[in-house]
């Protein structure tokens, strides 16, 4: 019922799992992962426990080969099982039980594991591995050009219903108060993957990480528009002077934490070009 890719980044540390299916909320039971330990996707009549379990298992830096065993082992459905696992280091793996309903298999490379369920044919997962391997940027980019791929070879043959996308990392999450770093879910939709490509895009925007090529420093110019738009939001009351005083300075924080963009807050005098081309976006200045 479901195709699902767990992978790592070996550069970054990051881990991920990228999942669809024609299944209510599948991101409320296919996916676990946690930062610097590893990635577990459990579906066909997923085992749930498999995850927190499996997440101990890793942390106590066995291989994945033995966690998947010793999941295996205990579990009397294990037929009806199938699972990914990636951990830190070593070959990730997966497993389809023998009574998985058709088309079931899986995949593995260097940092990956695609595995699916239901599917229309093995052309799913080739084509979910051979995206992942071609691609490139942040790792949630990565999967979910995986995921999209493995939809366009097919996908689940029943449809599709609900996707999801989650990706760790240490201090990752919303003010760095977890490792949760991406947590998107699309739990009902007619294409759950397109929501969750729309979905990915506005969190790039507001959670994004800031590339040190697209920081601008706050000179005359700069401070002087800045300065005549946040007078257009109403939150600078100051004079035009083309100084970024801390008047300019409130008003600009002020304006961001409202349209919830303080991630990319910045405590110099520089702006993440995201943010300034957001603020004339919606900012208009007025025509002569």
């Amino acid at each position: 019922m479901t195709f699902s890719i767990v992978a790592r980044d070996p550069h970054r540390g990051d881990f991920g799992i990228a999942v669809q299916s024609k299944f209510l909320a599948v991101g409320a039971v296919v996916p676990w992962a946690r930062a610097g330990v590893g990635a577990i996707a459990t579906q066909s009549w997923a085992n749930t426990s498999y995850g927190p379990r499996g997440l101990d298992l890793l942390a106590s830096r066995i291989s994945t080969k033995a966690v998947l065993d010793q999941l295996l082992e205990t579990d009397a459905e294990q037929a009806r099982r199938q699972v990914g696992i990636v951990g830190i280091e070593g070959p990730p793996v997966t497993y389809t039980g023998d009574e998985c309903f058709p088309w079931a298999g899986g995949v593995t490379g260097a940092d990956y594991a695609c595995q699916g369920n239901i599917l229309v044919g093995e052309n799913t997962v080739l084509a979910m591995a051979r995206a992942f391997e071609q691609s490139s940027g942040s790792l949630g980019a990565r999967l979910l050009a995986a995921l999209a791929a493995g939809q366009a070879a097919g996908g689940d043959r029943r449809g599709q219903q609900s996707a999801a996308l989650l990706v760790v990392r240490p201090r990752g999450g919303y003010g760095g108060g977890s490792d949760r770093l991406i947590d998107l879910r699309v739990d009902d939709h007619p294409q759950p993957i397109t929501e969750l490509q729309h979905l990915f895009v506005l969190h790039e925007l507001y959670f994004g990480q800031s590339n040190p090529q697209d920081l601008l420093t706050i000179d005359h110019t700069l401070a002087t528009e800045l300065q005549t738009l946040l007078t257009l939001s109403g939150d600078y009351r100051g004079s035009i002077s083309g100084t970024y005083n801390e008047g300019t300075r409130q008003a600009l924080s002020a304006w961001m934490g409202r349209e919830n963009l303080e991630e990319r807050w910045r405590e110099d005098a520089s702006i993440d070009r995201v943010v300034l081309e957001f603020l004339r976006q919606n900012v208009q200045t007025p025509p002569r």
